[in-house]
């Protein structure tokens, strides 16, 4: 699973026009309709219209589609029904399947993001999966506590069928932890504070060296002209932090959550002091050597690589990533995000979905692919090849047994589905002029290591689109 990539552009004006699903589905068409030709006329997917047999299933992630072959293998047998995949890389996915909603040429089925999903929900586009036939089949019990909610529109309907989980933890390297004289213990029972940075921040001391071979904790430190950062971050983490921050801003102890509700929330709260005293902390790492500054790495050098690398002893990232960071070559170890001023460890809780687009001529062929894709039977597929943790419970835990042949541990990032240490990424309308107007904010507390406080006004901007927009027709 891949997490949302940084945006660079500026928000709507404050003075926002009020919008409709009608006035939305124009803006979007004019907004991609040229880009989307272009793309679509250059390399469009083939679809299975003419086929009553045939339908098209679209996702993005290559590491994935070896086992979705197996389970539409699986599914033929069963139904007669041919599944057609397609992959296309993230940064092409939601450009091709936006124009294809606009042209009539996208899927039948599609792997769904809760980033993109309201947006999918507020424009009508999406079927209601409980109320097909198929979805009689799907046992919803079984999933992960909390993902079939994830998938439920305001208006009660299911538009999502959960496909699997993912939490973060830190992964790091064990020789230079070692050479630290630091233990796996010390990280084990780590913590962190926004006034001191507690055990954590010591130990990113501990582990930074600059150039001349002198610790983040010694005399005659330079935190101008470092070797190896204590950690790294590619970027600032837009506006949920997924990978950077959020394990800090969900363990702050004042109960913060991106919006007023745990989902379809109608106010953001990136105006909170204490949200903003941690990002300023967090940040703050920079100033002291610990962390990367803008700069250091080119956008396009993910964590994993800087950490291969040797120029960062430690990285927060997703389970989805967990193969990646095991095939490594080098020593590496996993340990849960540190307690903050809550006493908990936490992290953000997000899963993918299929959904199924209105446009289809076969919703009924397509439902019964979703229904088969919301079983043990196509989840234990997905489990074998240990590529992430599916969203059915006894399918994940067949994936973590595949997981720990690696030698890794999967407890950093279990423990807070097993502990209720979680929460949710943003789900509400006007997701990606969210995430269009805080982006660049973010950005500027890491680049330009401005006061997070300036996050109150790009906020106010983000709550003026609920209050000055409807959802009806």
């Amino acid at each position: 699973m891949t997490p949302l990539p940084s945006s660079r552009s500026r928000g709507r004006d404050t003075a926002a026009p009020l919008l409709t699903r009608r006035t939305a589905l124009g803006a979007l068409g004019a907004l991609t309709a040229a880009a989307g030709a272009a793309t679509l006329g250059a390399c469009s997917p083939q679809r299975s219209a003419g086929d009553p047999n045939t339908i098209d299933y679209w996702l993005w992630d290559a590491g994935q589609q070896p086992a979705y072959e197996k389970c539409a293998e699986v599914f033929k047998a069963k139904t007669g029904i041919t599944v057609r995949i397609t992959q296309i890389g993230w940064d092409d996915y939601w450009t091709k399947l936006t124009a294809g909603f606009i042209a009539g040429t996208g899927p039948d089925v599609f792997t769904d993001h809760i980033a993109k999903f309201a947006q999918f929900v507020d424009l009508d586009v999406l079927v209601p999966l409980n109320k097909q036939a198929a979805w009689a089949d799907v046992d919803e019990e079984a999933f992960q506590e909390g993902l079939i909610d994830l998938w439920k529109g305001e208006d009660g309907n299911q538009y999502g069928c959960p496909k699997d989980w993912d939490t973060e933890a830190v992964f790091y390297n064990k020789d230079m932890v070692a050479e630290a004289g630091l233990t796996e213990k010390d990280l084990a029972t780590w913590s962190w504070n926004p006034d001191d940075g507690g055990t954590f921040e010591k130990i990113l001391a501990r582990l930074t060296v600059d150039r001349n071979g002198v610790r983040g904790d010694e005399k005659g430190f330079d935190p101008k002209h470092i070797a190896t950062y204590g950690i790294g971050i590619q970027d600032a983490g837009s506006n949920d932090g997924q990978t950077q921050w959020s394990p800090f801003t969900g363990s702050m102890g004042n109960d913060w959550l991106y919006t007023d509700k745990k989902t379809w929330g109608t106010r953001y709260r990136y105006d909170d002091k204490e949200f903003h005293k941690t990002l300023d902390w967090y940040f703050g790492l920079v100033d002291k050597g610990f962390m990367n500054p803008n700069g250091a790495f080119s956008d396009a050098t993910s964590t994993d690589v800087q950490l291969g690398s040797g120029k960062v002893a430690m990285s927060i990232h997703g389970s989805w990533m967990f193969n990646t960071f095991a095939q490594l070559d080098l020593n590496v170890g996993v340990a849960a995000n540190p307690v903050g001023p809550s006493g908990s460890s936490a992290s953000l809780f997000n899963g993918l979905g299929d959904s199924i687009s209105k446009q289809s001529t076969k919703i009924e062929a397509a439902s019964k692919w979703v229904a088969f894709l919301g079983t043990a039977e196509a989840q234990d597929i997905v489990a074998e090849a240990g590529v992430v943790f599916p969203a059915i419970s006894s399918s994940s835990d067949k994936a973590i047994k595949v997981f720990q042949k690696t030698g890794l541990p999967t407890e950093p990032f279990t423990q807070h589905v097993e502990n209720g240490t979680t929460f949710y990424f943003p789900l509400t309308y006007f997701g990606a002029d969210v995430k269009a107007i805080v982006t660049p904010a973010i950005d500027a507390v890491w680049a330009d290591r401005v006061p997070a406080s300036t996050l109150t006004e790009y906020n106010e901007q983000v709550n003026l689109l609920f209050e000055t927009s409807s959802h009806t027709e």
